[in-house]
């Protein structure tokens, strides 16, 4: 693959993964439903945890880049199995979420149409929390999204570089005029963890905030296609505290113009109904359309680190040869790209037996926020492993890609399993329901689950030599390490 791409783009790829309009539009509403009035306060908890597993992830960069990243680095410096785990479910949680969002980006487009005056085609009235009107609309939109994404990183780059300007300069006035203009009496108590109702709220709250920065990991996935490996870490870094500060100053300006209640029962048409208190139309349509455009380039975005974790994972005989197939032109895994859209088609047709968009997002994030924390766990203890010599050499740098990452990794099991018991806990019987604890709970079980199967089958019958560490290519030098530092990593 060519290196294509510098920090600038691989900022605006992570921003665009991460989606911080959708997660805002429909995030902070399901959060609100959680965790009430501390919406501030939950994103500024889950970004710590967060921020020490970038630093693992910015270390392991540095000395191997590579379109695998955590599967490649999870599988050197832990266990073959793990890698391989941990990669296969970056693919599976990256599709559903592709799915997922295929179905949020009709939603937009509906309502879009709606604020325009049409409000039905022929024979049909248009519902924005149809699951069928909204999936149908929004592969359209994928199949798109996918056409940009093999043509190569520089033109997706460009592209999703306007439209997170215009995302970011609506987002940043009407929460902006939402801080004034609001009638909530604003608390410091928003920004109090404490303060949170339960410790379930807790945990619940904190495994959806750090889906809301799930996607920033992306950049490293695109590092052998960077200028420098360096602005892959940059770009990673660069893009959480963006997010950060998005999260915080849009949660700050919801709870200023609405009260909890209302926040909470809009779910996945929160930015709408935040825009229509602050402004009449045309203008309440901006923050819709901003929506509209950040769901179409986090789709963009999503299919880009996945397939290029595809091509790694069928580069050391994991996949099949299939998925390192590039495009003769555009030097992209171009095969692999339209393979991981199709299986995201398919999941999003299977997805319609939840009727409606909000029940969808909720069943969804939850399940993928397990999963994620779980292999961004899985990530931080390879860093802490692979470079524990740092502890004794360079202690300031052992802080940063030990203990910083292995303290994030335990809260976030830590989080993730007690979320995960409070769904089994809370029911008694399985329903297709998204309210229904079982049902949320075998989706991350289904997942894990269909890995190990999956590993089993590479390791015995595609006798994989990644299993017997065959596959290990030599890692880069890491000179803030000095060299005893990278000889021994």
């Amino acid at each position: 693959m060519r290196k294509s791409v510098g920090v600038g783009a691989v900022v605006v790829i992570a921003a665009s993964s991460t989606a911080a309009t959708t997660s805002i539009g429909i995030g902070l509403g399901l959060m609100a439903g959680v965790v009430g009035l501390h919406l501030p306060a939950i994103m500024l908890l889950a970004f710590l945890p967060v921020l020490g597993i970038a630093c693992g992830y910015g270390r392991l960069n540095r000395v191997e880049p590579d379109a695998g990243s955590s599967y490649r680095w999870v599988g050197k410096a832990l266990n073959p199995w793990l890698g391989f785990l941990t990669g296969w479910v970056n693919i599976v949680t990256t599709v559903v979420f592709m799915a997922y969002t295929t179905t949020v980006t009709g939603s937009a487009l509906i309502q879009l149409a709606g604020q325009a005056g049409l409000h039905a085609l022929p024979g049909v009235a248009l519902d924005p929390d149809s699951s069928l009107q909204c999936t149908l609309i929004g592969m359209t939109v994928l199949l798109a999204a996918t056409v940009v994404a093999v043509r190569g990183l520089d033109l997706a780059a460009r592209l999703q570089k306007y439209l997170l300007v215009f995302e970011y300069a609506v987002l940043l006035a009407f929460c902006g005029y939402g801080l004034f203009a609001g009638d909530q009496p604003f608390s410091l108590s928003w920004y109090n963890p404490f303060e949170i109702p339960s410790l379930s709220s807790l945990a619940q709250g904190m495994v959806l905030a750090v889906f809301c920065y799930w996607g920033f990991e992306s950049v490293f996935s695109v590092g052998e296609e960077v200028h420098d490996p360096k602005d892959a870490t940059r770009g990673g870094f660069l893009s959480l505290l963006l997010m950060l500060g998005l999260f915080l100053f849009a949660g700050t300006a919801f709870q200023r113009v609405l009260p909890i209640e209302e926040l909470a029962d809009n779910g996945a048409t929160g930015l709408a109904y935040f825009a229509e208190k602050l402004a009449s139309q045309p203008l309440a349509a901006l923050p819709l359309v901003a929506l509209t455009f950040s769901a179409a380039a986090s789709l963009q975005a999503s299919v880009i680190p996945t397939a290029r974790g595809a091509y790694a994972m069928g580069r050391d005989g994991t996949l099949g040869k299939v998925w390192t197939r590039l495009h003769p032109r555009h030097r992209t895994p171009s095969t692999g790209t339209w393979l991981i859209t199709g299986i995201a088609l398919a999941l999003a047709a299977l997805s319609l037996v939840i009727p409606t968009v909000t029940e969808l997002i909720s069943a969804t994030v939850n399940a993928i926020g397990i999963v994620v924390a779980l292999y961004y766990a899985l990530v931080a203890i390879a860093s802490a492993v692979r470079f524990r010599h740092l502890l004794r050499e360079n202690l300031a740098e052992g802080l940063k890609a030990v203990v910083a990452p292995l303290l994030g990794g335990v809260v976030l099991l830590l989080v993730g399993g007690y979320l995960a018991w409070t769904f089994y806990d809370s029911a008694d019987h399985f329903e297709l329901s998204a309210a229904n604890g079982w049902f949320e709970l075998s989706v991350p079980v289904l997942m894990i689950g269909s890995g190990l199967a999956a590993g089993a089958w590479s390791r015995w019958g595609r006798r994989s030599a990644y299993f017997t560490g065959a596959t290990d290519r030599a890692p880069a030098a890491d000179p803030a390490a000095g060299a005893t530092g990278s000889a021994a990593s």
